[in-house]
């Protein structure tokens, strides 16, 4: 049977489509404080995945953060951070998370809890200079986690009316 044009067509079109078809994988991207400022100044991450030592944790909390346990369920809506004590096992946990969330951004954390709470801070500054008609050093955050059923944090009641 002799080629024809049809024919090479298929040969090329079947593996494209099949390369085309195959789940996209997330990346994970080693980040420093520069460049984890700069990625989220436009977009805020969904959540922080603590993997350092329990030890560490215990020490230098951090605030919002969801600690890493193998087997850990959350749904990112927005990029995952990773700090954890050693820039590796920042790597090795954020490819775990990539495994459970294909197509989500994940970026490490490079230089750990310090380098984290630079930006942290670099991004407070970033927000609170971009507030329209706001008094310089004057900010409003909205806290994180305001959808979670259980006990509220505080309960507003207005004044009985006579």
């Amino acid at each position: 049977m002799k080629p024809t044009a049809r024919t090479h067509w298929l040969a090329f079109a079947l593996p494209a489509a099949l390369f085309c078809a195959a789940p996209v994988h997330a990346a994970v991207a080693l980040r420093g404080e520069a460049e984890l400022t700069e990625a989220l100044k436009s977009e805020s991450p969904c959540c922080v995945v603590d993997a350092r030592s329990e030890d560490n944790q215990r020490k230098h909390p951090l605030a919002d953060a969801v600690r890493y346990r193998p087997g850990l369920q959350i749904v990112p809506t927005a990029a995952i951070i990773v700090v954890a004590d050693r820039d590796q096992e920042a790597m090795n946990i954020g490819a775990a998370l990539a495994k459970q969330h294909p197509g989500k951004v994940i970026y490490a954390v490079k230089g750990g809890v310090a380098a984290w709470e630079s930006v942290l801070k670099s991004l407070e500054k970033v927000s609170s200079s971009k507030a329209p008609g706001a008094p310089p050093g004057i900010s409003f955050v909205i806290p994180h986690n305001t959808c979670e059923t259980g006990t509220p944090l505080q309960i507003l009641q207005s004044k009985p009316k006579p």
